[in-house]
């Protein structure tokens, strides 16, 4: 009897100790919680590759639906609104940005990691394109009233201005955060074969020139203005068709071919030897990323590459 008093005693204090521990977790978890608060903003379902359509391959450009959930698309067009002023576009000599009736949109640049929720999309991004973070420049948030829009152009530069800080942008991905009800699609003039595409009466006059994608809540574009060896790829050209009927509100993402954000250590270590710039490198490079994605992987004239050492082409 006086064993199993001890036994007993024994399992008591150890279930006492266990809540004990136990009580103190929530307080830790809640704290935690309010210092990443998103504000009750609901994030999209975890990535799903059904989701995403290849709608050409020259160039390459790929649409993502549902890669932003409503609740995203409204806190993005809340956190714009107060900040949104006349777009500019990049001076083709000079690299400065001016104002002109090419673009006609209004717009704002956001924080890196303003909050949880840019985070949250900026990562989210990075997982898709699978170029780091540290590429791309802020996301941008654009408004298209009646009738404005923007003439077709490309995203690399004719500039060495800005092709100094990053190099060429290597990739887009455009996010739509407003459904527009007519006009306003995203179109690409020189796309191959864009003429085998089915187009309805809901299709503005200007989408019919190009293969077009229409502006829908929560999807996603991702196109790419420069060919796998880093060269500009003149059938990358686009561009957004008035709006005729309602508001387009889109989410661009620029990413280049290397450090966006700290372009100067980026060239000091290129001069230091051949490294890899990303924990993943040994990983991608045996997946054979090396030739598939020599841009990011290896380099190119004017862009440093991420895997040198793992694509082993130190000393090339």
């Amino acid at each position: 009897m006086a064993m199993i008093r001890l036994r007993l005693r024994g399992v008591l204090l150890a279930l006492a100790l266990l809540l004990a521990a136990t009580a103190v977790v929530p307080v830790l978890l809640l704290g935690e919680v309010a210092e990443e608060d998103d504000g009750g903003v609901a994030p999209a379902p975890p990535f799903n590759s059904s989701r995403v359509k290849a709608v050409s391959w020259q160039p390459r450009i790929f649409v993502y639906s549902g890669f932003l959930s409503d609740a995203e698309c409204d806190h993005l067009v809340k956190l714009a609104k107060k900040k949104i002023q006349r777009s500019m576009v990049a001076d083709n000599d000079s690299g400065k940005s001016v104002m002109s009736e090419v673009r006609t949109s209004s717009g704002m640049f956001l924080n890196k990691r303003q909050d949880l929720v840019v985070r949250r999309i900026e990562e989210r991004i990075a997982a898709w394109t699978f170029l780091p973070e540290e590429n791309a420049e802020n996301i941008q948030i654009l408004r298209y009233e009646h009738g404005q829009k923007y003439e077709p152009h490309f995203d690399y530069f004719h500039d060495k201005v800005n092709q100094a800080r990053g190099g060429h942008r290597y990739a887009t991905v455009l996010m739509y955060i407003s459904t527009v009800h007519k006009g306003g699609e995203t179109v690409f003039p020189n796309a191959k074969g864009w003429e085998s595409q089915h187009k309805d009466d809901t299709f503005s006059e200007c989408a019919q020139k190009g293969l077009a994608v229409k502006p829908v809540k929560g999807d996603a574009v991702l196109f790419f203005s420069l060919h796998a060896d880093g060269v500009p790829d003149p059938r990358s050209l686009h561009g957004s068709c008035p709006v005729i009927q309602g508001e387009k509100w889109s989410a661009p993402k620029w990413i280049h071919v290397r450090s966006y954000e700290n372009p100067q250590a980026m060239d000091e270590d290129a001069v230091e030897g051949c490294t890899d710039r990303s924990e993943h490198c040994a990983q991608w490079a045996a997946a054979g990323e090396c030739g598939k994605n020599p841009v990011y992987m290896v380099g190119a004239e004017g862009s440093v590459g991420q895997c040198r050492k793992s694509c082993r082409v130190c000393g090339s």
